[in-house]
């Protein structure tokens, strides 16, 4: 039983690292920023 949730934990982990390279190259790092620095300035109100 522990050894079925350490391989479905180490697959989770797998796949997860996946997505993040597969964001990475297309770009998407830019895209998330370019979105958090948007909602910022308009919670403060600067924008």
């Amino acid at each position: 039983m522990k050894k079925n949730k350490n391989f479905i934990s180490v697959a989770v982990l797998f796949i997860s690292f996946i997505f993040l390279f597969y964001g990475m190259k297309r770009g998407e790092m830019t895209v998330v920023l370019n979105k958090a620095v948007n909602i910022c300035l308009e919670c403060i109100g600067l924008g």
